[in-house]
């Protein structure tokens, strides 16, 4: 079996000290096929520029761990290479040092420091461990997000995931008392069903709007197929996807086509098993406006007050002045 920080996740392109370069007698500094990613580590400018923005956070913190061996990992960063969801690409690379009484900054390098203890998983790279990274962004990111993260860290897919249990543990005997309650309120909501960011982001926006609270993962037999669907809201005969086509989009042309067609065979047996079907992406969670409409389209009506003041944390900014 794979020791545990064998199973951390690797950078997504090839990193190339400046050594290795001037090896081939190439200066990469000079090369206009390169681009820097950190001092002395650069990465081939094609690939960097294909990256979706939490993979090229990723291969920043691949570049920090090269040029600093002896770095620990924690927060985003060591979310990043656990496999916890990432919004966007941070602007930081966050460290934690047990020796330091002051958290610092150097550059974009931040250290932390904490007053409780941290689970450490050494190897070639240096983590915080789940447990640990998730409750320090349960207590910074705002709570839509903070769910996707609980989801996260207590889904059986994950290597080395923890329990809600655990979490809710180590929140409620944290010697630092910050926003507890925040990461209370998504320990408390965790589901390891969750299957992705949006899904998360979804339930905590239903549950905002008032609407019913959906089952997870439900699955749906009939015309010979056995159909899971990302939500179903069991008193109104609703049935909701939460990622839109786009799960189905595949390379080439014809797969594509394939792919669509099949989904919408899908969708057309499954509505014929409930009394509404709707659709939306993360986008439309996250503007609520959007979501709302189509839950009501589906013949879902909200059973209790909106909560106005967890629907405004959707717009609000991390402390570091970023949107999550």
């Amino acid at each position: 079996m794979p020791s545990p920080i064998s199973l951390l996740r690797p950078s997504p392109i090839p990193l190339h000290a400046v050594r290795q370069l001037d090896a081939g007698r190439m200066r990469a500094r000079d090369v206009a096929d390169f681009v820097r990613v950190r001092t002395g580590v650069y990465a081939d400018r094609r690939l960097w520029q294909g990256l979706a923005p939490w993979d090229r956070y990723l291969a920043r913190v691949h570049a920090v761990a090269a040029r600093r061996p002896d770095t620990i990992f924690a927060f985003e960063s060591a979310a990043a290479l656990l496999g916890l969801p990432i919004f966007g690409e941070p602007r930081d690379i966050h460290t934690y040092d047990p020796d330091r009484t002051r958290s610092r900054r150097f550059g974009d390098v931040v250290v932390h420091t904490s007053e409780d203890p941290k689970m450490i998983r050494s190897g070639v790279i240096s983590v915080t461990s789940v447990a640990d990274t998730a409750l320090d962004l349960l207590r910074v990111l705002t709570p839509a997000f903070a769910l996707a993260v609980a989801d996260a860290a207590i889904a059986p897919s994950l290597a080395n995931a923890t329990s809600r249990a655990h979490l809710r543990a180590l929140a409620e005997t944290a010697a630092n008392p910050r926003r507890r309650a925040q990461a209370l309120w998504a320990v408390d909501r965790a589901d390891p069903q969750a299957e992705s960011p949006a899904e998360s982001i979804s339930r905590a926006v239903i549950e905002w709007t008032g609407f019913e609270a959906p089952e997870l993962q439900r699955w749906f037999s009939s015309e010979g197929f056995d159909d899971r669907v990302d939500f179903f809201f069991p008193r109104a005969r609703v049935i909701g996807e939460s990622d839109g086509y786009d799960k189905y989009a595949a390379e080439e042309s014809r797969d594509a086509v394939r792919g669509i067609v099949a989904e919408k065979q899908r969708e057309d047996r499954l509505r014929r098993q409930c009394d509404g079907f709707a659709r939306w992406d993360r986008a439309d969670a996250l503007a609520v406006t959007p979501l709302r409409r189509k839950l009501h389209a589906a013949g879902l009506r909200a059973e209790r007050p909106e909560q106005t003041v967890m629907l405004a944390t959707l717009r609000a900014r991390r402390p570091d002045g970023r949107h999550p």
